[in-house]
């Protein structure tokens, strides 16, 4: 799914109005009217006090006719304007009127403090005061108001994006904006539904149809691209009945050292079960019996030391080498990392302590071929781009760097972000069970697994942190979020695929009727039976 910037957003709208021959008061009717579906399919009619708070600009006008149809439909609705500015949107003020016209309650205008209305815990609150277009801080009399919603403990529902938070700059004062519990977006979700430091203004989110302009929608490239199942499924590689194991690669995991052979394990088992045909180890001597004992698909190579990496030398040839997990920092391994990547040409998936090594002897950064993936978690990273202010300023550092060094680097997070030069890839799957020892680690494997049977490597870290994500969701009904490990992962990559084809079950009243339909026929015979 693509998610659209602010600018195009704007421009979406402007040329569906001149292509449909529509004015902008209709289009936010078609906005309007849709948020009223929504509610109404949920409320049906039930009779629960809605607030809805409009500013004066084009957000209020969707709340103003969002508001006039659950009038019309006999909600128990409560309409506020916050009176924030002189300045009035065209759309707003039509929408004013329209509102006027369908009861004597008109909408309550609020400027201070002392205006704002009671809130049960019971009540929803519809947020329609500031939309995508807010670029200044919110005054103090709103910010309270917002506040206000909040101790309320009211359900709120926010129009297209929280009011206060910003579509393309963080936020400085938590307070200042509105807490949604729902927020249905239009056109596309925003980034910062997405973003750790955001994410919290937003629980759930849907996307509505307000039917812009189809021809836009396909043919806008976006910076950014949600990933979910039906932007993966076309890049899954089916295999054919008279394949074998030589067509899938051999996937090579350099790491281990005394203590730390079983993020090794955990990379191989993962990138042997994502499908590579054939995984080796390349570990020191300490792990050979570890490993041979407890993975017995994969073959192992080891290091003359004892218990760290001191010389990476082998005489295969894989297809794609994994490489940092477990692996340490130590000198005499940094300096055979280094002379490594002197001579390699294999693709490279580079994790932990490899990015660890990476950061403490920057210039090894020239070395790297194109097109490698780097996985780090969020101290990894800082070591790597240094410090950031804020999400926004760290994206843009990862976006740099990827774009200095022609690198693909896997932000991980809740919603793992795989970045390219200056394309972002937002990841849907995954759940907080993924935060646990070795969880990275298998991720590495994926990834590895997946270049190794020929997935070029952008595809493969978008497919991958899918992959792994989509496997702890499913592993998580099994375990719970507290008891998941990461061979759990591992054991449910099977299933992560399987889920690929899986089509989405009918509504359960769909499934009722056909039951009931099933039954009359039955019913009929027993009938006749008795006759």
């Amino acid at each position: 799914m693509k998610v659209f910037s602010k600018e195009q957003i704007y421009e979406g709208d402007k040329l569906t109005a001149e292509k449909q021959n529509i004015s902008s008061t209709e289009l936010m009717e078609r906005a309007g009217t849709q948020i009223f579906d929504w509610i109404h399919k949920r409320m049906q009619g039930a009779q629960v006090p809605i607030h809805v708070f409009c500013g004066i600009g084009n957000n209020g006008g969707d709340g103003l006719v969002l508001a006039r149809h659950l009038i019309t439909h006999g909600y128990n609705v409560n309409t506020f304007i916050i009176n924030c500015s002189d300045k009035r949107s065209k759309d707003f003020l039509i929408n004013y009127d329209r509102i006027k016209n369908v009861t004597k309650k008109w909408p309550v205008l609020l400027s201070c403090a002392e205006d704002f209305p009671e809130i049960h815990p019971d009540d929803i609150i519809v947020d329609g005061v500031f939309g995508i277009g807010l670029n200044r801080p919110v005054d103090e009399w709103v910010k309270k108001m917002f506040m206000h919603f909040r101790e309320s403990k009211a359900f709120t529902l926010a129009i297209d994006i929280p009011s206060g938070l910003f579509v393309d700059k963080p936020v400085t004062d938590e307070d200042a904006v509105v807490w949604a519990g729902f927020t249905l977006s239009f056109a596309s979700p925003k980034l910062v539904f997405f973003l750790p430091e955001t994410a919290k203004f937003s629980v759930q989110w849907e996307v509505l149809d307000i039917g812009l302009d189809q021809e836009f929608l396909f043919t806008t490239e976006t910076e950014v691209e949600l990933i979910g199942k039906h932007e993966v499924l076309p890049n899954y590689i089916p295999r054919e009945k008279f394949s074998h194991k030589g067509q899938f690669g051999h996937a090579l995991i350099i790491g281990g050292s005394y203590g730390k052979i079983g993020a090794v394990t955990l990379t191989s088992r993962a990138a042997l079960s994502a499908g590579a045909g054939l995984v080796s180890a390349y570990v020191p001597k300490c792990g050979y019996q570890a490993l041979q004992a407890s993975f017995p698909e994969a073959m192992v190579i080891t290091d003359a030391d004892e218990e760290k990496i001191t010389a990476i030398k082998f005489d295969i040839e894989p297809t794609v080498i994994g490489f940092g997990v477990g692996v340490g920092t130590d000198t005499k391994t940094t300096s055979a990392f280094e002379a490594f990547l002197k001579t390699n040409k294999t693709p490279l998936v580079i994790d932990a302590d490899g990015i660890n090594i990476l950061s403490k002897k920057k210039a090894l950064l020239k070395l790297l071929p194109e097109a490698i993936v780097l996985t780090p978690h969020p101290k990894e990273l800082e070591r790597l781009i240094g410090k950031w202010k804020n999400d926004f300023d760290k994206l843009k550092k990862v976006k740099a760097f990827s774009k200095k060094h022609k690198v693909i680097v896997v932000v991980k997070g809740a919603n793992s972000i795989t970045v390219f030069e200056d394309k972002l890839y937002v990841n849907t799957t995954g759940n907080p069970g993924l935060s646990t020892a070795g969880s990275g680690d298998v991720l590495t494997g994926i990834i590895t697994g997946l270049i190794s049977q020929g997935y070029n490597p952008l595809v493969a870290a978008i497919f991958g942190v899918y992959l792994h994500g989509k496997s702890a969701d499913i592993a998580v009904e099994d375990f719970g979020y507290q008891s998941l490990i990461a061979s759990h992962i591992i054991d449910y990559l099977g299933e992560a695929y399987i889920d690929l084809f899986k089509q989405p079950e009918p509504p359960q009243e769909e499934k009722e009727e056909e039951e009931e339909d099933e039954e009359e026929p039955q019913n009929e015979q027993k009938q006749k039976s008795r006759n």
